[in-house]
């Protein structure tokens, strides 16, 4: 298949693995950090750790949309459907994700509640066409990759005057998470690692270009390598970052040149512009408080906003006690290390977000990495 069979030859892989542990410098260790949830799949599935040398560590970051849900968001959506009577459509991997009083979307609408899986926004809109006498709520969660699509939803919605539509955001911004990690005491005083570098993410590169990177490469002094979700891509990105480092270079470079340009999307960047303006503060699991690292409904489109049409209220909700999913979004711990996982915590009944979706660093790993973690008893 064009494009990705040749992005998982065993033999180039090889080849990438003998020139990244040639290019590692003895004693110097090399901590780089995957934001994207679909680059901690691909490294689990297509075993690129034990490709890499032992110098050179993968981090998973927060980049899985899903885990990084709030529980109070959550609650908003079970709140409207339960209470409200509306109809709330969302993605699937939202359905299975906890909240309050040991309730998930799932669990709400096996107590009555009217939640309907959907495939995108424009299905939504089409719900709401054909319940008029229902209020439809699109419970919008994603990175940018997922906020154009939204924002053409709401103005179709707009252009139908569609009365019974409404969208509860919750849109976040990469860009505005990795600063929060680089720098944020709060993010520092719950723990952290060092990072020599990141791999930047893919379908939310093809959307916001290349460009929104490299301040972070200027300010923080920390190289950026965008790659696509394929095993080869990501080994790519790790020897490019691998010589950054050790030239003392930190710029942003582009190893998925055959989809990302430092523009990106231009088209979807309007519409985004056009329908949504930042909110001062969103929270984040795992990272808390993150000012300016989501989006909202500009005015223009208020009466599209969930939260304004239904009167919501925000109340943040901590995580499980034993959940170490919070500490596993921001890189300081592995999923193994959290004393719930692949026992009460597995794919088939999740205790935290991270286990959710398949994107998150928990699925992933209980899907292909637990083999490493299981004891070899000889004859």
């Amino acid at each position: 298949m064009k494009y990705v069979d040749e992005f998982r030859d065993g033999a180039l892989a090889r080849g990438l693995a003998a020139a990244i542990a040639a290019e590692v410098q003895p004693g110097k260790r090399y901590s780089f950090m995957e934001f994207c949830g679909g680059h901690t799949h691909a490294i689990a599935r297509y075993g690129v750790t034990e490709l890499l040398p032992p110098a050179v560590r993968m981090i998973h970051g927060p980049g899985c949309p899903v885990c990084v849900l709030p529980i109070g968001r959550i609650d908003q959506a079970i709140q409207m459907a339960l209470e409200k009577g509306a109809i709330v459509a969302t993605y699937g991997d939202t359905m299975r994700v906890p909240a309050s009083q040991s309730l998930s979307l799932m669990k709400a609408k096996a107590r009555g509640a009217d939640i309907r899986m959907v495939y995108s926004a424009a299905d939504a809109v089409k719900l709401a066409r054909q319940n008029p006498g229902r209020e439809v709520v699109f419970f919008a969660i994603g990175f940018e990759t997922t906020t154009p699509p939204t924002a053409l939803a709401i103005r179709q919605a707009a252009k139908e005057d569609l009365k019974n539509f409404s969208v509860l955001c919750c849109h976040v911004l990469t860009p505005s998470a990795i600063t929060h990690i680089l720098e944020s005491a709060e993010v520092r005083q719950y723990g952290t690692v060092p990072i020599d570098g990141f791999v930047g993410p893919a379908h939310v590169s093809i959307i916001i270009g290349s460009g929104p990177y490299e301040h972070f490469a200027e300010e923080y002094r920390k190289p950026v390598v965008i790659a696509g979700f394929e095993p080869l891509d990501v080994m790519q990105a790790v020897l490019m970052l691998v010589r950054q480092v050790n030239q003392g270079r930190a710029v942003v470079e582009n190893e998925f040149t055959r989809a990302v340009t430092r523009e990106g999307n231009l088209a979807a960047q309007a519409a985004v512009a056009e329908v949504f303006e930042l909110r001062e503060r969103f929270e984040w699991r795992g990272l808390g408080e993150v000012p300016y690292s989501a989006l909202k409904i500009r005015p223009a489109f208020a009466r599209f906003d969930a939260e304004q049409r239904f009167g919501l209220g925000y109340s943040p909700v901590p995580d499980h006690k034993k959940c170490e999913c919070g500490a596993i979004l921001r890189g300081v711990k592995r999923p193994t290390d959290c004393t719930l996982f692949g026992t009460v915590c597995t794919p088939e009944n999740p205790m935290g977000s991270c286990m959710v979706s398949s994107e998150g660093a928990c699925a992933a790993h209980y899907s292909y990495g637990r083999f490493r973690d299981i004891p070899v008893v000889s004859a």
